[in-house]
């Protein structure tokens, strides 16, 4: 039998291994080749205790596997009877990744790539490999494994996060639209009690909110809005000075420029994908309150300008220009 050619005294080279106490493995194998030397194999090392369990066929183990948990998977190749490469893809086409080692007869530079393009995790030629090379390759296998599964795990936490992140974007959007319509119907009731009408933005739909305002300070805010939220605060003091001069000078209200904010930081939210949207969204919160701050002192000055307008002054020895009259009469001295 095969186990003969298995000396665990062959490799004194190969560094001692470390797997867990005890391993629940499943051997596939036939009925021509009986896999108890495995076991001996592997007892021979004295490292840990396997519960190997044969499964004949690759029917027999495929059922094996869908209704019991194992820690690794041991295939015996053998052409014309059970093709290793072709049980591994079927396995890893039913969703199973339990770690998977194929033994066989052929030379590795002949079995090894079709191993592995099959989904396997290591070929094991019986003539060439030693017991403590077989652990090895068993704990490299399952180490693989574990490794592929966390990284599974965290990739679908992080999409989890980002679609949670989305959805809390999506909410905050909402209510602060939903804020600026109690303020409209709020200004709308004012204004009839006291006879005075003011268009007021558009809040029905989903696109066109911004479309009575200049396309070009549409585009100029889209591009202050990406550059702060890659500068941060700070960085574009003088710009945003200048875009609430420019918002001033348009006439656009505050709450006005809130749904320009709210339009252009959408259309920027829905075109991240899949990326994060919190860092966004805390830098386009700070830009509609630093962009409010700069507005209201926009406003304040030209409310004061009106108020007190400024003077001219006029130069010295012109103060007071009287009405024309007559010069006064030249009179001689006594």
């Amino acid at each position: 039998m095969p186990s003969a050619v298995l000396d665990p005294s062959a490799d004194k080279t190969v560094a001692a291994v470390a797997l867990p106490a005890r391993l629940k493995l499943l051997c596939v194998t036939t009925l021509h080749n009986a896999a108890g030397w495995i076991t001996q194999a592997l007892a021979s090392e004295g490292a840990t205790r396997a519960n190997l369990e044969e499964a004949i066929g690759a029917t027999s183990a495929l059922a094996r596997l869908r209704e019991e948990v194992f820690d690794a998977v041991m295939v015996l190749h053998e052409p014309g009877m059970l093709d290793a490469p072709g049980f591994v893809e079927a396995m890893r086409g039913g969703g199973h990744d339990e770690p998977v080692v194929v033994l066989g007869e052929g030379e590795p530079a002949a079995c090894t790539a079709d191993c592995y393009s099959a989904g396997a995790d290591a070929y094991c030629c019986i003539r060439q490999t030693t017991p403590r090379v077989l652990l090895c390759e068993l704990r490299s296998a399952i180490r693989r494994c574990e490794l592929e599964r966390q990284n599974r795990r965290l990739y679908e936490a992080e999409q989890q996060r980002l679609t949670i992140e989305h959805q809390e974007a999506e909410r905050l959007l909402a209510e602060q639209r939903g804020l600026l319509v109690e303020l409209n119907a709020m200004r709308s009731a004012d204004d009839a009690q006291g006879g005075f009408s003011e268009p007021a933005a558009p809040t029905d739909g989903r696109q066109g909110r911004t479309s009575d305002l200049p396309e070009a300070l549409v585009a100029n805010y889209r591009d202050v809005l990406r550059a702060y939220v890659i500068m941060g605060v700070g960085n574009l003091t003088v710009e945003m000075s200048k875009l609430a001069e420019l918002l001033a000078a348009a006439g656009v209200a505050a709450h006005r420029a809130v749904q320009l904010h709210l339009d252009v930081l959408e259309q920027l939210v829905r075109g991240l994908g899949a990326r994060s949207t919190r860092h966004v969204m805390n830098r386009a919160d700070l830009l509609i309150l630093e962009l409010m701050i700069h507005l209201a002192d926009g406003y304040r000055r030209r409310y004061r300008d009106v108020e007190a307008p400024p003077e001219q002054l006029m130069l010295p020895g012109f103060e007071w220009i009287g009405p024309r009259s007559e010069p006064p009469a030249f009179e001689h001295p006594a």
